[in-house]
């Protein structure tokens, strides 16, 4: 997987920046922003972002903001915050002053050139600009990514630029790590070739392609009802028969969520039990994301296919994919319409993943006595 980078300004961000010259220079100005030590530890703790510190500060090495009463409060800043975990990958600083053009100053990206370039190892769409400007909007923008805004006043046009417009940095901190862990699953065999993009923080993609047209009525329940993305594209063998595409695609998304739940510390991990009623049916849904896998399924298909989806790789997809999520799933279903029965099915497990997927900020350790999942 790429590296996801957290761009963070510094002044008016970390710390707070000084209303009349702009520059900490003296002890009596040096004052973290309010939650900002706390927020970057859990979204260190709780992410895999690579953080770099990308700050302009006029002047620095000239007359007018000498170095020495720039690197002492500098220093004490990154010595307070690694003092609880929070250790900078790279810091970036540009010296010009905001009437010099130079392409290295924000929201020019020339201070990034070497992200920008490296695209074998750097994912800049999944990465995240986090300001207290519309000058760090923009940096996102140029850099093809989102930003965390910390504020209210920001123009109309640049909203559209924002993961968040956040009052304080509980909210940004909140946003930033529900939108981390973006995983990708290729599956590559001699029936099927998958490529799959699960977005636990982007709700707004949506695509699924698998040439069996009500399999893929029935994986849209997904991230419309689960309100996570899900980018899916399946090409298989389907001049055989459906039965490699719909079980290698079960696969591919339990996959995808394992290890979505694997990497994140403080999800819900249960999904209670959902009780979704569709017309004459009943679909009752209940999921632990534990590392166990495990399926009960009570329910009765009595067509030989829903649309092109052959009913008897129902039970089959739902093993498949519980078998490589590593959950314990129960499924029951009654009513006497298939399609609805399904369909009810599908919109209950996206209800059960929602939650036991979604972080839950109250827990301080792993949900599990054990310690593990």
């Amino acid at each position: 997987m790429k590296t996801r980078l957290l761009f963070i300004d510094r002044d008016g961000t970390i710390i707070e920046e000084p209303p009349i010259d702009y520059q900490v220079d003296k002890l009596e100005k040096f004052r973290f922003k309010d939650g900002a030590i706390i927020s970057l530890e859990k979204i260190r703790r709780y992410t895999n972002f690579k953080f770099v510190m990308a700050t302009n500060q006029d002047g620095l090495g000239t007359d007018s903001f000498p170095e020495d009463t720039f690197w002492p409060y500098q220093n004490l800043m990154l010595q307070t915050l690694e003092s609880v975990g929070v250790k900078f990958d790279d810091i970036l600083i540009d010296r010009s002053f905001e009437s010099d053009p130079l392409p290295t100053r924000k929201p020019g990206v020339a201070m990034m050139q070497k992200y920008l370039e490296d695209k074998d190892n750097f994912s800049l769409e999944e990465s995240l600009v986090i300001g207290d400007r519309e000058t760090d909007v923009i940096l996102a923008k140029n850099l093809g990514c989102k930003a965390v805004f910390l504020g209210e006043n920001l123009s109309e046009d640049l909203e559209k630029y924002c993961l968040i417009k956040a009052k304080n940095w509980t909210e940004a901190e909140r946003a930033i790590i529900s939108y981390n862990n973006v995983i990708k699953i290729k599956r590559d065999t001699k029936e099927t070739k998958i490529d799959l993009k699960l977005y636990p923080g982007n709700p707004e993609i949506k695509r699924v392609d698998t040439g069996v047209k009500f399999f893929d009525h029935m994986l849209l329940q997904l991230p419309v009802h689960g309100c996570f993305g899900l980018d899916l594209v399946c090409k298989g063998d389907l001049e055989v028969d459906e039965h490699h595409t719909i079980e290698d695609v079960a696969i591919a998304l339990g996959q995808a969520v394992y290890e979505l739940w694997r990497e994140r510390k403080l999800i819900g991990r249960y999904g209670f039990e959902f009780n979704l009623t569709m017309d004459d049916c009943l679909a009752s849904v209940a999921m632990d994301l534990g590392g166990r896998p495990w399926l009960i399924f009570e329910a009765d298909f009595f067509r030989e296919k829903i649309g092109d989806f052959p009913s008897e790789m129902i039970y089959h997809f739902f093993k498949s994919f519980a078998d490589n999520a590593k959950c314990n799933l129960n499924i029951k279903a009654t009513g006497q319409n298939e399609h609805h029965k399904l369909e009810g099915i599908f919109k209950a497990l996206a209800k059960c993943l929602k939650q036991a997927i979604s972080y839950d900020f109250t827990l301080q350790t792993i949900p599990s006595s054990k310690g593990v999942l």
